[in-house]
Order: C-alpha cells, then structure tokens, then sequence
C-alpha cells in the first residue's frame, strides 16, 4: 500500500487530532463514574469539544465543502461542492460508562453518493478507510469482508432499540427470526464499528433500522468497498433516507434479508 488519498490524509489529520482530546477525556469518565453528578453532562461536553476539533480541521482541508454533525447541525458548502458527514463520537454510552468501543466516523457525500468514508477508534488505534473505487483498508491493510456461506457459523451484529421506543416489537420479531439460524449475535454499540467490522470479516453481517446519516454514511462506503452487500431494509438503496440498513458478505444476503423481513411482517401480524 503507497500513499493514502489526499482526502483520506484531510480525514486521518482530523481524526487523530479529535481523538487525543477523546482518549484524555475518556481516562476522566472513570474518575467521574462515582461522582454523583456522574458523568453524562461531562461527555455530551466531550462529544462538543471533538466536533469543534473536527470541524476546524476538515473546513482548514477543505474550505469549500459544506457539513454535516451531529451536534451542530448542517452548514451549506459552495454551490456543488462535496459534504462533510461527521459523527465526533459514535458509541456515546460506551464512552460513558468507560467501556472502550467507541469511533469517530467521516464521510464525504457527493451528489447523493458516498465517496470516501473513514472510522477511527482511537483505543485501539485502528483506522477503516476507503474511498469510492479503491478498496477498503485497516491502517495500512487491505481488507475483506468474510467468506463464510453457512449462516450457522455466522456472527451478526445489531442494534437493540429500547423498550418502548417505536420498533421494539419489530427487532423482537426479526430475533426470533434469525438467531436460531445463526452462530450469534451481537451488540456492541457503535454502528459505525460494526460496519467497519463486517468490512474487515469480524462480523459476517450487520443490521439496525432507524440510525442516523452520520452513524453510517462512512461505514457504507467502507463495506461496499471491502465487497459486501449493503441495502437499506427493503433491499433498495435508500439506506441514507431511512436509517435502515443490512450489510452483509455476498453469500448470505439474501437469506439476512429473508429473516429480517420475515421477522418485521410476524411482527406487524402479531
């Protein structure tokens, strides 16, 4: 592997850059886990202060795109100019309760299409990049998503929304569907993660529904790069409007999708 993209090294500047003022403030959420106030109001300020950092670095990068973050909203680029999708800290109930699993996620959207996308997990040091056409890669390292075909020995990841918020009875429906068919599952916490781990083989498929354009916007990229199949939840490609997304490797698709339709509709009919 040569040099990185001049847009991955904006992206990789930018990150490494927020990530130092994570790590510290993440060494701190363990002192203030016992304090009484606790430490809720103490992230959302972290959350704030890494999305200043990364703002400042990618508008010094690239002053004309626009931008899009969650903590500050959208400002508008020049007339045609590519975007900015930011998620400063994705795993924010990680980060608070001091579980390390949590990422950074940059993405650059471009006439409706994702063209480069960068998650980076600053504990373990570990970077997912692509860019449209050229590949997925961790650090320095070319990767792919897995080849198994048998889903019992398949790992999927997911998102659990909570009870009482709309889906509840839908995610219960999908399940009951698809965990006796699968070797496990499970739930880590950061989308973006777990977008980046099918890319790089660790899970073998992922799905959730309702998430944000910025929790998943590089992760897509990162997958379809590493040769997975990524749809929103009807199989369409609509996953940016909705929130809904299966990603998975090739051979599995398919059957994934089945279930978790399968699932919705037993749901519904319940």
């Amino acid at each position: 592997m040569g040099h990185k993209p001049a847009i991955i090294n904006v992206m990789a500047g930018a990150a490494l850059k927020a990530a130092r003022g994570l790590v510290r403030d993440f060494g701190e959420v363990e002192n203030l886990q016992v304090s009484r106030k606790g430490p809720a109001d103490f992230v959302s300020e972290a959350d704030r202060r890494a999305e200043q950092i990364l703002k400042a670095e990618l508008q010094k990068g690239r002053p004309d795109y626009g931008l899009i973050m969650e903590e500050s909203g959208a400002q508008k680029g020049v007339e045609g100019a590519p975007c900015w999708i930011v998620d400063p800290l994705d795993g924010t109930t990680n980060f608070l309760h001091g579980l390390p699993h949590f990422a950074i996620s940059i993405a650059v959207e471009h006439n409706g299409q994702i063209t480069a996308g960068m998650v980076y997990d600053p504990i373990k040091d570990e970077m997912f990049w692509a860019t449209k056409g050229g590949g997925a890669f961790l650090n320095d390292r070319r990767i792919r998503v897995s080849g198994r075909e048998d889903l019992r020995t398949c790992i999927l990841a997911t998102g659990i929304p909570f009870a009482g918020k709309s889906g509840f009875d839908e995610f219960s429906g999908i399940l009951s569907s698809i965990m006796p068919q699968v070797a496990g599952i499970r739930r880590y916490g950061s989308a973006a993660l777990d977008l980046a781990y099918v890319a790089a083989g660790r899970y073998d498929g992922f799905w959730e529904q309702k998430l944000n354009v910025w929790d998943i916007a590089a992760g897509i990229v990162i997958c379809r790069e590493a040769g997975a199949i990524v749809t929103d939840i009807r199989g369409g490609e609509r996953m940016l409007d909705s929130g809904d997304v299966i990603a998975t490797n090739l051979h599995i698709h398919s059957r994934v999708h089945k279930h978790i339709y399968h699932g919705i509709k037993s749901a519904k009919s319940a």
